[in-house]
C-alpha cells in the first residue's frame, strides 16, 4: 500500500482527517495511486475525503480529475461525473483519450442526458473508429433513444 493510503488509514483511526496542508506534501500522482489503495482496500470514504482535497489543492490535474471522475462514477454521482470528465476532456484537449470519452459518455447516458452523450460519442468515434467501448455506448444509446422514440409514439 503507498505510504500516501496509509497516512491517510492512521489518521482516521485517530479519528481524525488529513488536511489540505499535509496533503499538500504530495504530488497529484501520489494522491492518485493512494486513492486507488484505498478504494481497493474497500476504504471508499477515505478514497472520496483524499479525492475532494485533491481536488481541492491540484484542481487542473489530469490525474486528480480522472481519479475522482471515476469515484463519482462509483457513487452514481452522475452530474458530478459528467463535471469533471467534461473538465478533464477540456483539459487533454485533442490529445483526448478514448478512455476518457468512453467515462464521459457513460456518465451523460446516466445522467440522463441522450443528446449530448450521442453527440460526444460520435466525436469519440470520429477519433478512435471501432474502439470498443465506444461503439458499445453508441449502440446503447441508438438502443436508448429507440426505445423512448416507440414509446412516444405508442402513447399518442
Amino acid at each position: 500500500m503507498k505510504a500516501l493510503a496509509k497516512e491517510v488509514i492512521g489518521t482516521a483511526e485517530l479519528g481524525r482527517m488529513m488536511s489540505d496542508k499535509d496533503v499538500s506534501k504530495f504530488s497529484p500522482l501520489e494522491i492518485r495511486e493512494a486513492i486507488q489503495s484505498l478504494v481497493t482496500e474497500g476504504k471508499d470514504s477515505l478514497a472520496n475525503a483524499l479525492g475532494d482535497a485533491g481536488l481541492s489543492l491540484y484542481p487542473e490535474s489530469e490525474d486528480i480529475l480522472a481519479i475522482t471522475g471515476l469515484l463519482a462514477l462509483m457513487r452514481q454521482d452522475w452530474a458530478y461525473a459528467v463535471d469533471l470528465m467534461q473538465q478533464l476532456q477540456i483539459l487533454q484537449g485533442e490529445k483526448t483519450p478514448a478512455f476518457t470519452y468512453v467515462m464521459l459518455v457513460r456518465a451523460l447516458r446516466c445522467n440522463l442526458e441522450p443528446v449530448r452523450a450521442a453527440h460526444i460519442c460520435g466525436q469519440a468515434l470520429k477519433q478512435y473508429p471501432g474502439q470498443i467501448e465506444l461503439v458499445a455506448e453508441g449502440l446503447l444509446l441508438e438502443d436508448f433513444m429507440t426505445s423512448a422514440v416507440l414509446e412516444t409514439i405508442s402513447e399518442q
